[in-house]
């Protein structure tokens, strides 16, 4: 089993979790994933919590992809909070789930205030009769190290190549369509309007190219990403993605949209004429960015 927060799934954890599914796999066991919710800053210091890269429903779906064959999540309060690294390990992961070998990232800490640390995990494996193994960190093509806060940083400051040389794949959230107020169908573009997480981290506002996928197909697009025009709203962000060459209903399912490039900040426009006039510039850049392979990776 491997445990953490598992923000971003990104490629760092990638390679825990396919060395636990290997590990699990040479050894005729079970592969385990234990993962929280909220994330343990929500409870410890809400102040400090991060905005997520993904949601706990879009962690389970990645880590479902990888061929886990199980996903344990462990509700975050005070009273786990509370439990010292001994507690933790004996009281969680040996008698809730009967580990045999743990596998963790370099930097791994556990228990109440992170005081728990490999050399810790080592010990206990030691007297408690489980094997540790500690993960090297994974660098990006940049020989930057992969971390969820450096991609933080990046989906941040809109800088989407970054994003995806961590996560493995461009950003992407998953929402359902939502009906919008039909403007963009009056200009010929209509769109599938996604109401993102409020706990979703989402990058400057903005029109992007993006891919969108959903039950049974994919389709590039262009996406406007702003704020509602009331304010009752508080700020909230709408995303309203253009999807080319499709005239399916989308309303009341749910898709994933892949932020692939930023095309334009987003503004106002004196005329309808001239909003078309753009729009059509839009599509046209959209398509040649989507074209040209741009926001393309493998995950590794």
């Amino acid at each position: 089993m491997t445990v953490g927060t598992f923000d971003g799934v990104h490629r760092g954890h990638q390679a825990v979790v396919a060395d636990t599914i290997r590990r699990a796999r040479e050894s005729s066991r079970a592969s385990v994933v234990v993962t929280f919710e909220p994330h343990p800053l929500t409870v410890l210091r809400p102040d400090m919590a991060p905005a997520r890269l993904t949601t706990a429903a879009e962690r389970a779906a990645r880590l479902a992809e990888t061929g886990l064959d199980y996903l344990v999540v462990l509700e975050f309060d005070r009273a786990l909070a509370a439990l010292d690294p001994v507690a933790f390990v004996e009281q969680v992961l040996l008698g809730r789930c009967q580990m045999a070998e743990l596998v963790v990232g370099h930097d791994h800490a556990f228990g109440r205030g992170r005081a728990g640390d490999l050399e810790l995990l080592q010990s206990l494996g030691r007297a408690r009769r489980f094997t540790v193994s500690a993960l090297d960190p994974v660098v990006d093509e940049t020989g930057a190290v992969v971390s969820s806060s450096a991609i933080r940083e990046a989906v941040a400051a809109g800088e989407l190549a970054a994003a995806a040389r961590g996560l493995g794949h461009p950003y992407r959230v998953c929402g359902e369509v939502e009906r919008g107020e039909q403007r963009g169908r009056t200009l010929g573009v209509p769109t599938a309007n996604v109401d993102p997480p409020p706990e979703k981290l989402l990058p400057p506002d903005g029109v992007y190219a993006v891919r969108v996928e959903w039950g049974t197909g994919v389709s590039g697009g262009m996406m406007n990403q702003g704020g509602r025009p009331t304010v009752e709203d508080g700020g909230r962000r709408m995303l309203e993605a253009h999807l080319f060459d499709f005239d399916q209903n989308l309303y009341g399912r749910t898709i994933q949209i892949e932020w692939v490039a930023w095309l334009r900040a987003t503004r106002q426009f004196a005329s309808l004429a001239e909003l078309r006039a753009q729009l059509d510039r839009d599509a046209a850049t959209a398509r040649s960015v989507l074209g040209s392979g741009i926001g393309t990776s493998n995950v590794v």
